[in-house]
């Protein structure tokens, strides 16, 4: 079936491309920190506000949710109105939610979790798409970088609270990450992002696309990676508090384990894309991330689960940016509409299975059983990697 129609749009000069590439990145490090952010709080935030697992996994919900009402809202303004409005209206609604979150009781929380859920539902796959855009010549590596800089968020985001929480300084390093969001927008405003598509047919013609299995392929993974690495990166610091004393001081740390490998696997990843097909790194990476969480839930002392932690980063670090990069080649500009489906799907994931991993520890008393879900998910991604498409 003939893909959707391809609309070439100039990109700027090369000197402005790469101040826009270089901004991108670096919005993309705060956008890290904010995904990530429940992962390492939630011990914290279980505390403060008594919560039990299925009230803890309804903040995922929660912020996951909103993020897909941001993607729809994404959609419409990249393809009628270019990168720009949805890229800084991410980004000030992020700084919103952050600035309220910590001090906040649990109602105003979730509300704040919403705000910033839904500037993330903005900023990520506008960011994503702008980079797979502009960057046509080496388009995996160049999201493989992007998402390089989320990681690095993510770490920082784990470390940070560790930090901050300890020394009562928690409320300051979110307030710091709100007025740095500020003035990244105020900084990016003048840049040239790309011009809105102007071909007539904008949106794609879903009855036709709907025939063709690889949308399918795409929608599912979309919808299952993403929540099976929330899933890992959210609960791993409330499973690794529950092995015992020892290990519930270190708990807080335990998501900088799973995100620095990640981030490190994204690094390597912008080298041995070049060398190595794209299909052969999917399928060792979701097999790798199976054998990564079975580690995990295998072992009941604190080394084990590091080790599974530290494969699964590494394992899942370039399938999602491969995977961004493999939609845009393959439907061009108008990947910005279908791309309001897919990242909609990225952010439902999210907010079902880590949702329904809390609701699963609830019922069965075992945290153990409901990270079942994860693996399960990730096990199906790599049946379905298993033939090409």
């Amino acid at each position: 079936m003939a893909s959707a129609p391809v609309e070439h749009i100039s990109p700027p000069p090369t000197s402005s491309k790469k101040n826009l590439i270089l901004a991108a990145q670096i919005a993309f490090l705060p956008t890290g920190i904010l995904t990530t952010l429940l992962g390492p709080m939630l011990p914290l935030l279980i505390a403060r506000w008594a919560l039990n697992d299925t009230q803890a996994g309804n903040l995922f919900l929660v912020q996951f949710l909103a993020s897909v009402v941001g993607v729809q809202i994404s959609g419409v303004l990249l393809s009628r109105l270019g990168f720009r409005p949805a890229f800084l209206s991410g980004l000030l609604l992020m700084a919103c939610g952050t600035s309220t979150l910590y001090t906040a009781s649990l109602w105003l929380g979730m509300a704040s979790v919403a705000v910033y859920g839904l500037g993330l539902g903005l900023i990520i796959p506008t960011d994503n798409l702008l980079i797979a855009e502009i960057s046509s010549d080496a388009r995996t590596s160049a999201v493989s970088l992007l998402n390089f800089f989320w990681g690095a968020g993510a770490v920082l985001c784990s470390l940070m609270v560790a930090w901050t929480a300890a020394h009562k300084l928690l409320p300051y390093f979110l307030g710091s990450v709100s007025v740095f969001l500020v003035l990244l927008a105020l900084a990016m405003r003048g840049l040239p992002f790309p011009a809105a598509a102007s071909f007539s047919d904008r949106a794609p013609r879903w009855s036709g696309l709907a025939r063709n299995p690889a949308i399918w392929h795409f929608a599912a993974v979309f919808f299952l990676y993403p929540g099976a690495e929330t899933a890992v990166g959210g609960w791993i610091a409330s499973y690794v508090s529950r092995l015992g004393p020892t290990a519930a001081a270190i708990a807080p740390l335990m998501p900088a384990f799973f995100w620095a490998a990640l981030t490190v696997g994204r690094a390597l990843g912008t080298l041995f894309l070049f060398y190595v097909p794209e299909r052969r790194v999917l399928r060792a990476g979701f097999a790798g991330g199976s054998a990564g969480i079975v580690l995990m839930l295998w072992s009941s002392a604190l080394p084990g689960v590091i080790a599974g932690a530290l494969i699964t980063g590494l394992s899942f670090a370039t399938v999602y940016p491969i995977t961004v990069a493999r939609l845009s080649q393959r439907f061009g500009v108008a990947a910005r509409s279908i791309g309001a489906f897919m990242f909609s799907l990225a952010a439902v994931g999210p907010a079902v299975i880590p949702w329904m991993v809390g609701i699963t520890s609830q019922a069965t008393g075992n945290l153990r059983t409901g990270l079942l879900l994860p693996l399960g998910a990730t096990v199906i991604l790599l049946l379905i990697h298993l033939r090409d498409w």
